[in-house]
C-alpha cells in the first residue's frame, strides 16, 4: 500500500474508531471524503502545524462541520498537536474534540461548523478579506497576504440559501483564491438526494461565475490534487465536485443513508478494515510510516513560514510604514483615543439615530482604516457607506465599502468569516425587522465570540407606512436572549457614539446597534454614562416614588414625562437604557444606585415587546409596551395609538404610586 492510501486510511479509521468509542457521531463523511482531505492537506495547502495562527496559512473550512471526527483525525497526523487521548475522547465533556468543529476551542479550527451552509459562506469571507488585504498591503517585490481558502461541502451544505447566497456574491466578487471541493455522495439523512435535490450543481456555480470541475473517482487522490492546482490558475472561485460514497469501505453501509449518522460498530469497523487491506490490530494506530511521512510534510510548512518570515523583514525595511499598518491591523489596538475625543460625542442635533450612527461611522472611519463592511442593499436607508471610501469590487480589492446584495443571511456570516481570518473590523447593515434572516448568522458570532458589529435601523413601529412587515417588535426580545451579544438602543447623537464606541471596543463580543428611522431630540445629560449601559438622566431630591427606564425612542417620551409627573408633585427618576447587557456587567453597587431596590414602583416603556423588562420592574411594575404587530400609518400616528404618549406614561406611573 503506497503511503497515499495508507495515510487516507490511517485517517478513515481515527475517526471511525473515534465515533465507535463515543457511541455517537457521523462516520460517512470521513470515510467517503478523507482522500480528498488528505490531497488538499497534504499535496495543496500552504501550513504550518507549529504556528497554526500564521498571517499567510491557506485556510480550511470543513461546513459539513458534522464530520468533525475526519478534521481532528487530520489535526492529529498532520502534527497539529491533538493526541490520540484527544480522538479518544471525541464527544465527551471538556475534550478538545467536540461534536461539531470549535472555534478558539481546538487549535486548527478556523470557524465554528456545523449549521449547514453557514461556513461556504464564512469561507467567502475569509477569501474576501484576503484579497482586500492583499490590496493593501502587497507591493511588486513583496506578496505579504497570499494564501488560499478552501472549504469542504456536501450535499446538504448546497441545499442551505445561505451557499447560495454566498456563492452568488462570490462569483460576482471574483473570489480567485476560494476553491471549495464538494463531497458528492447523493445521500442526506432521508435517504438518496433524488428526493429533493436533483439540480445541476456544476451549472449553477457556472451560471454564479465560479470555474467547475469534477473528479470521477473520489479515491483518486492524484486527480483530486491536480484538480486543485489547476483550480489556483483561474481567475475565478472554483468549485471542485468529488463523486465519493459515503461510509467507504464499510461493506454493509457503504452508500446507504444508516452510514451518515450512527457509528458502525465494531464488527463493521472490522470488516472495512479487511476490506481496506488494512492490517494493524490495534485501534487508533498511526504506522510508522505515516508519521515519518507527516513529520517531512510539517519541515516543509515551517521552511514555508521561515520563508514569509524573511520575506517580510525585507518588507518591513523597504516598506516601515505598511509594515507598521499590517501590524496595527492584526492587533486588537484602536489608532485613536476615542473616549477623550471631544468630537467623538459631539451632540449633532435633533436627528434620527440612524442619521447621527452615520455622522458617527465618518468619524470612525477616519480612525480605524481596518474598518470593513457594508449593508444588504439598504446603504442610502441606513445610513452605512464611509463616504471617503471606495467601494469594493473585482476591479477594486482596495475599497472597503461593500455591495452584500439582498443576501442578510449570507452577508453575516461572510462577516463572520471576515472576522475569524483576521485584519479587518467587519460591520453589516440592515433594516431591524430583517435580523430575522441574519438571526443564525448572529447566533454563530456570539457563539465564536467574534466583535462584528450590526447596523440594525428602522427600529420600531416608527418606521411608519411601511407596515407590520417592516415593523419590528419581538426582535429585541431575540437579540437580548442571545448569549454573549452586546444589544445597544441609543436615543440620541451621543448615545449612538457610545454604541459605537462600545462596539469597537469589544474584542469577543459582537454588537448590534438598533436606530430610529424618525428624527430624535438631543437630551441633556446623555453620553459616556450609556457605556454602562443603564444611567441616571434625570433625578429628584431624595428617594424617587417612581422609576421610569426606557431605550432609544422612548427615552425623550418619559424626559418629558418626568416633567409632567413633577407638575404633580410626584418625584420621579428618569434611567436611559440603551444596553442591558452592559448593565449586568456593572457591580452591584452601581445597578443598586441605578435602580434602588427600595423603590418598587417601576415603570418601563419601549416600542417593542416586554418580554425582558420584568426582570426590571419587578412583580409591582409596568410596562408599556407592543402586545402585538404594528399597522401601516405615519408614526405618530402609531405612537398614539399604541399608547406611547405622555399623558399615558403619566397615567400609568400614578397607578402604581397610588
Amino acid at each position: 500500500m503506497n503511503i497515499d492510501a495508507l495515510s487516507v486510511n490511517t485517517l478513515r479509521f481515527l475517526a471511525a474508531e473515534a465515533i465507535q468509542k463515543a457511541n455517537s457521531g457521523h462516520p460517512g463523511l470521513p470515510l467517503g471524503a478523507a482522500p480528498a482531505a488528505y490531497a488538499l492537506w497534504a499535496k495543496e495547502m500552504k501550513a504550518n502545524p507549529a504556528n497554526a495562527k500564521w498571517d499567510d496559512r491557506d485556510r480550511f473550512v470543513l461546513s459539513a462541520g458534522h464530520g468533525s471526527a475526519l478534521l481532528y483525525a487530520l489535526l492529529h497526523v498532520f502534527g497539529y498537536g491533538l493526541t490520540i487521548e484527544d480522538l479518544q475522547n471525541f464527544r465527551q465533556r471538556n475534550s478538545l474534540t467536540p461534536g461539531h468543529p470549535e472555534y478558539k476551542h481546538t487549535i486548527g479550527v478556523e470557524t465554528t461548523t456545523g449549521p449547514l451552509g453557514q461556513g461556504i459562506a464564512n469561507a467567502v469571507g475569509m477569501a474576501l478579506a484576503e484579497s482586500h488585504l492583499a490590496a493593501k498591503f502587497n507591493t511588486p517585490e513583496y506578496k505579504v497576504v497570499d494564501h488560499y481558502t478552501y472549504a469542504l461541502c456536501g450535499d446538504g451544505c448546497l441545499q442551505e440559501g445561505v451557499a447560495s447566497e454566498a456563492a452568488s456574491l462570490a462569483g460576482t466578487m471574483g473570489l480567485s483564491k476560494l476553491i471549495v471541493l464538494y463531497d458528492c455522495n447523493h445521500i442526506t439523512i432521508e435517504g438518496s438526494t433524488d428526493v429533493a435535490f436533483t439540480e445541476d450543481v456544476m451549472q449553477r456555480f457556472a451560471a454564479y461565475g465560479w470555474d467547475v470541475a469534477e473528479v470521477t473517482d473520489g479515491n483518486d487522490v492524484d486527480a483530486i490534487a491536480t484538480a486543485i492546482a489547476a483550480a489556483k490558475q483561474t481567475d475565478k472561485p472554483s468549485l471542485i465536485k468529488v463523486n465519493t460514497q459515503i461510509g467507504y469501505g464499510a461493506p454493509n453501509k457503504q452508500g446507504k443513508a444508516s452510514a451518515h449518522g450512527e457509528p458502525l460498530g465494531e464488527e463493521e469497523i472490522k470488516l472495512a478494515k479487511e476490506n481496506l487491506g488494512w492490517t494493524y490490530a490495534e485501534a487508533f494506530f498511526v504506522p510508522e510510516e505515516v508519521k515519518a511521512h507527516m513529520v517531512s510534510w510539517a519541515a516543509e510548512g515551517a521552511k514555508k513560514e521561515a520563508a514569509w518570515n524573511e520575506m517580510f523583514a525585507a518588507y518591513r525595511k523597504a516598506y516601515p510604514q505598511l509594515a507598521e499598518e499590517y501590524a496595527l491591523w492584526h492587533s486588537d489596538q484602536l489608532a485613536a483615543d476615542l473616549l477623550d475625543d471631544a468630537d467623538f460625542w459631539k451632540d449633532e442635533g435633533n436627528l434620527a439615530t440612524r442619521a447621527t450612527s452615520e455622522k458617527v461611522l465618518q468619524k470612525v472611519a477616519k480612525v480605524v482604516p481596518n474598518l470593513f463592511g457594508g449593508s444588504a442593499d439598504l446603504a442610502p436607508s441606513n445610513k452605512s457607506v464611509m463616504k471617503e471610501r471606495e467601494y469594493y469590487s473585482k476591479e477594486n480589492p482596495s475599497g472597503s465599502n461593500v455591495h452584500f446584495g439582498i443576501r442578510e443571511f449570507a452577508m453575516t456570516a461572510i462577516a463572520n468569516g471576515i472576522a475569524v481570518h483576521g485584519g479587518l473590523r467587519p460591520y453589516i447593515a440592515g433594516f431591524f425587522v430583517f435580523s430575522d434572516y441574519m438571526k443564525a448568522g448572529l447566533r454563530m458570532e456570539s457563539l465564536m465570540g467574534l466583535p462584528v458589529i450590526s447596523i440594525f435601523t428602522h427600529d420600531s413601529i416608527g418606521v411608519g407606512e411601511d407596515g407590520p412587515t417592516h415593523q419590528p417588535i419581538e426582535q429585541l426580545a431575540m437579540l437580548r436572549s442571545l448569549p454573549n451579544y452586546i444589544v445597544f438602543r441609543p436615543c440620541d447623537t451621543r448615545e449612538t457614539a457610545a454604541g459605537w464606541y462600545t462596539a469597537l471596543t469589544r474584542t469577543e463580543t459582537p454588537t448590534g446597534l438598533i436606530l430610529s428611522r424618525q428624527n430624535l431630540p438631543a437630551l441633556e445629560g446623555t453620553g459616556k454614562g450609556a457605556l454602562k449601559g443603564a444611567y441616571i438622566l434625570r433625578d429628584c431630591e431624595g428617594t424617587p416614588d417612581v422609576l421610569l427606564m426606557a431605550s432609544g425612542s422612548e427615552v425623550s417620551l418619559i424626559d418629558q414625562a418626568y416633567d409632567a409627573l413633577s407638575a404633580k408633585g410626584v418625584k420621579a427618576r428618569v434611567i436611559s437604557m440603551p444596553s442591558w447587557e452592559l448593565f449586568e456587567e456593572q457591580s452591584d453597587e452601581y445597578k443598586e444606585s441605578v435602580l434602588p431596590k427600595a423603590v418598587r414602583a417601576r415603570l418601563a416603556v419601549e416600542a417593542a415587546a416586554d418580554f425582558g423588562w420584568h426582570k426590571y420592574v419587578g412583580l409591582d411594575g409596568d410596562v408599556i409596551c407592543m402586545h402585538g404587530f404594528g399597522a401601516s400609518a405615519p408614526a405618530g400616528t402609531l405612537f398614539k395609538d399604541f399608547g406611547f404618549t405622555v399623558e399615558h406614561v403619566v397615567e400609568r406611573a400614578l397607578a402604581l404610586i397610588k
